[in-house]
């Protein structure tokens, strides 16, 4: 299990982010797979909360300034890659995700069943809860349709940010996470894209989402900029403008 890295991605959490790794640190992975929270130049006490659990085991890689989602979770990959583990999983900083969950994410990985696997809220079994707003239902649910009309194949939920990467998937060149254009939050759409259009295995398995009271802040996502940042790769890869 020491193969397998989890990375929750964080900037400015610092109401949320004790709840997040303490979640973790009473799971059943505890002590079996390595936690690496990265932080994206957060600029209240998240890093000084991360860098209080150093010695219960979680480590921390922090963007001396703020990049970008796309660009802290290429920070991510980039550091299981080079350390050599074998699977990586992602999740929120923001609490929204269930590290119990995890098991199920990382298990067809390391049984060779699959490359990708993706959580899905709306998949059977999967469930959405706390106060999510009305707008982020409609797009949550108008992504994997248009999603699933480009790669012609039926995608649950392709904005959850809740998955497990085969990190081998990383060697193919064709798959360029390099791109200035993917420092926010073009970077997962077109992850998953890449890997389904080009043959790799991928699977979807349950979880559950669930949004914290808005008074606590749900988001860092601005409504427009940030819905127009997930759905250009949908045009750019569609298109054949990028690859």
């Amino acid at each position: 299990m020491k193969k397998v890295i989890v990375c929750p991605v964080a900037y400015n959490e610092h109401v949320k982010i004790k709840s997040v790794i303490e979640r973790f640190l009473r799971s059943p992975l505890y002590g079996q797979v390595d936690y690496l929270v990265v932080d994206d130049g957060s600029t209240d006490q998240t890093t000084a909360i991360i860098e209080s659990f150093s010695p219960q085991g979680v480590k921390t890689l922090r963007h001396p300034q703020r990049q970008g989602v796309g660009a802290t979770i290429r920070s991510a990959l980039k550091y299981a890659k080079a350390t050599g583990y074998e699977v990586i999983v992602i999740m929120a900083g923001n609490d929204k995700d269930n590290p119990n969950e995890i098991p199920q994410l990382i298990a067809p990985i390391l049984e060779g069943e699959t490359d990708l696997v993706q959580g899905s809220r709306y998949l059977q079994g999967g469930k959405v809860g706390g106060d999510m707003p009305f707008y982020r239902k409609f797009a949550t649910r108008l992504h994997p349709f248009l999603f699933s009309c480009l790669v012609r194949r039926e995608i649950t939920d392709s904005t959850n940010g809740f998955r497990a990467i085969r990190l081998s998937l990383l060697d193919d060149a064709r798959i360029n996470l390099e791109q200035e254009w993917l420092h926010q939050y073009e970077l997962e759409p077109y992850l998953l894209f890449k890997s389904i259009t080009l043959g790799y295995r991928y699977q979807e398995v349950p979880v559950t989402k669930i949004y914290p009271p808005k008074k606590l802040g749900y988001t860092k996502m601005q409504p427009i900029v940030g819905w127009w940042s997930i759905l250009r790769p949908l045009i750019y890869l569609g298109l054949g403008i990028k690859k």
